[in-house]
């Protein structure tokens, strides 16, 4: 016998979509994947969730969200979803050696923000070091922080930490930048906004006290490498959403996320949902999230119906 749905990704959205799905008596599978939680099991305290006024640990909130699906009657499988078949209904859904079966599918797999890949970044994560200057920028307030990149993204980033920080320094490996010509001017006319050339980051420097202290930069022509002392460090290379399970099935757009219709988690097969990050490279919020998962559990009960 087919599940009513299943739920592929435990982030916010997969949660909420949970929480309405369970309580409108779909009896939802939800299927946990590799990083439980998703992004906010690496963000320490998180301030701009609404009901928390003394703010909350991204872990926690996850851990609320599972045990408030749980209690509505969600069956949680902590297995890794490998393959998936939308070629008929019901659809069919592979994790492990089991081929699960559903009537409807909503995918809240999210995105991964692009790291450096340095050994002291993961260490530093959520003390000085992020990938998200909506989500933390606030605790900058008259300090001094570096972005890494030379996107849009980028520039995005260091236009909006200049009201907290005192001082923002955009750190790109190469002598110009990739950024739109509108964004570009936009930065650097900011008085607050400098520019390191043609550097990386080697290293960030913090780790035997806990938290960042500054950054050692290299220098991609000569080689040569330095020290700064800063207090945080934004990486701002982009986002890679989690869909490379679903290539060549669902219609992606030209960066990898699953393309919905508007104002809609409807995918390109009728039946199949979006919800979060794997479908929303614009706000990439955790309450951005929450709202399209709930939106996916009521547009699957109106399917089922």
């Amino acid at each position: 016998m087919p599940h009513n749905l299943i739920i592929i990704g435990s982030g916010p959205a997969g949660w909420t979509a949970a929480i309405y799905a369970a309580r409108a008596e779909l009896k939802p599978v939800l299927f946990e994947g590799p990083e439980p939680g998703g992004q906010l099991m690496t963000t320490t305290e998180v301030e701009n969730f609404p009901g928390f006024p003394k703010g909350i640990l991204g872990s926690e909130l996850m851990a609320n969200m599972r045990e408030q699906a749980k209690r509505f009657g969600t069956e949680i499988i902590s297995d890794n979803v490998t393959a998936v078949d939308f070629s008929a209904r019901p659809f069919k859904v592979t994790a492990g050696t089991n081929v699960h079966e559903a009537n409807s599918v909503i995918i809240s797999t999210g995105a991964t923000a692009r790291r450096l890949g340095l050994e002291s970044e993961k260490a530093l994560y959520g003390k000085g070091v992020s990938a998200c200057a909506t989500c933390d920028g606030f605790f900058f307030k008259g300090k001094q922080v570096i972005v890494v990149g030379g996107g849009d993204a980028a520039m995005e980033e260091a236009c909006f930490l200049t009201r907290f920080a005192d001082k923002v320094t955009i750190v790109h490996r190469r002598a110009e930048f990739k950024a739109s010509k509108i964004m570009q001017e936009r930065a650097l006319a900011n008085p607050k906004i400098q520019v390191i050339w043609n550097s990386a980051v080697e290293e960030i420097l913090g780790v035997d006290i806990g938290h960042v202290t500054g950054v050692k930069l290299k220098d991609t022509v000569t080689g040569e490498t330095r020290d700064m002392a800063i207090d945080g460090v934004f990486a701002a290379i982009g986002h890679e959403p989690t869909t490379a399970l679903f290539k060549n099935i669902l219609d992606l757009d030209e960066k990898g996320y699953i393309k919905t219709a508007p104002d809609s988690t409807c995918t390109s097969i009728q039946g199949v949902f979006a919800a979060g990050d794997v479908q929303d490279a614009k706000y990439r919020q955790a309450i951005s999230a929450a709202g399209s998962g709930c939106m996916a559990a009521i547009e699957a009960e109106r399917f089922l119906a």
